[in-house]
């Protein structure tokens, strides 16, 4: 399906022509016709197949089939759980509303609070925000969202796994004025997205895109054993000397983690950017503008900082350290193999960590090969995991009966 024939204005077809978009994705052809009739939608959609301008089309077109009467604040009011992603989808919106007079802004954490003075000032069209920092606006009475006649809610699974709901809720109260809601979520499983869906939305379109091939791009996995850190150290040191590491993400678990690596890598030569949570959003972004551009292909993370992280180019995800979850593995590795290109995902596995790849092996429903280097070769063995006791049906019911009792007996 083509982007003409969702019968849009001239210049938004100017501007998707001039990102180089032809067929519209999976996701697009179905949130697009619905979003376009003024139905409240509610889609699940995976990072890198299409779904930013999946709401970002409809919400153009909208504005301007209808053009702002009177002053005020914005009329499309986007919601996003990361610094990161919200200044990917104003610059995403940017490029696609190039050709048109709309006004577009973006509110954060991370800068100094009232440096958005001015976007409140002017009759903003778009609003790209946080919660946090939208909800400080809000309570100061320096934004206000009667004006909102279209909300959408960007990766609202994420959000609410971040502990947002109260201020997703209350947002969604002040733009009580609203004529359409758009909720997209990179799972539809699951009762917390199904609840809350349930409170804001409308009759809402359900969509759930499967991602066809082109879209869906193949991740090669594999896991290298390592004896101890520095053996680990040396593997990765490796990997990223390698001539098919283009751009390239390491994730480690804790900042003190990550600038130990930072340091030892520039010791070897390896020049890279980082990223870790409570940073400033003047670094945060020098940083990523840095991966972004190719001055640097490295970045090392924590995955409380690479939240929101969308680079469509990046070949490899190193786990230098296993994430602490089998998800959360889904997610790392799903950095790579954007919009149909094929990624690789390598695991640096230590003693302590193989429980962790038979859990991931699980969730997947897949075996991670074991793989070695020449000269690198691990001394030990694989270590041999006891087998998981069978829990006792009877033993199970008895402590859900004495919890129960537990609790009758508190009220």
């Amino acid at each position: 399906m083509q982007f003409a024939d969702f019968d849009l204005d001239a210049a938004l077809l100017k501007a998707i022509d001039a990102m180089g978009f032809s067929k519209a994705t999976s996701i697009q052809q179905l949130a697009i016709p619905e979003a376009l009739d003024g139905r409240d939608v509610l889609a699940g959609a995976p990072t890198g197949t299409g779904k930013t301008a999946a709401f970002l089309i409809p919400a153009i077109q909208y504005l301007l089939d209808h053009p702002r009467r009177n002053p005020g604040f914005a009329r499309v009011l986007i919601m996003a759980p990361t610094r990161e992603l919200a200044y990917q989808v104003h610059e995403q919106c940017e490029k696609l509303a190039a050709h048109t007079h709309l006004k577009i802004g973006v509110v954060t954490g991370g800068i100094n609070y009232g440096s958005h003075k001015e976007i409140f000032e002017k009759n903003n069209d778009v609003l790209i925000a946080t919660p946090g920092r939208l909800m400080e606006y809000l309570d100061t009475e320096n934004f206000h969202a009667e004006d909102v006649e279209m909300l959408i809610l960007d990766e609202a699974d994420r959000m609410l796994d971040m502990g947002f709901r109260k201020e997703m809720l209350r947002i969604c109260e002040e733009a009580k004025n609203r004529r359409q809601c758009l909720l997209f979520s990179a799972t539809l499983e699951g009762e917390a997205v199904e609840k809350f869906s349930e409170r804001i939305l409308n009759e809402p379109a359900k969509l759930e895109a499967s991602p066809s091939r082109r879209e869906r791009g193949k991740i090669l996995q594999w896991v290298h054993l390592a004896d101890d850190y520095e053996h680990k150290l040396a593997l990765l040191t490796h990997l990223l000397k390698q001539s098919d590491v283009e751009k390239a993400v390491v994730f480690v678990k804790t900042r003190e983690r990550l600038e130990k690596l930072v340091g030892e890598l520039y010791t070897n030569d390896i020049k890279t950017t980082w990223l870790r949570g409570e940073m400033p959003q003047d670094k945060r972004m020098a940083a990523m503008a840095s991966f972004h551009s190719g001055r640097t292909n490295i970045l090392v993370a924590t995955d409380v900082a690479a939240r929101g992280i969308d680079v469509s180019d990046i070949s490899h995800v190193i786990n230098f350290d296993m994430p602490r979850t089998a998800d959360v593995y889904v997610h790392r590795i799903g950095r790579t193999a954007r919009a149909g290109k094929k990624g690789t995902a390598i695991s640096l596995v230590e003693a302590h960590d193989v429980a962790m790849v038979g859990k991931i092996e699980r969730y997947t429903d897949q075996v991670l090969k074991r793989r070695k280097i020449k000269g690198l070769e691990p001394q030990h063995k694989e270590p041999k995991l006891p087998p998981k006791k069978k829990k006792d049906p009877a033993k199970i019911k008895a402590k859900r009966k004495k919890a129960k009792a537990k609790i009758k007996a508190k009220k």
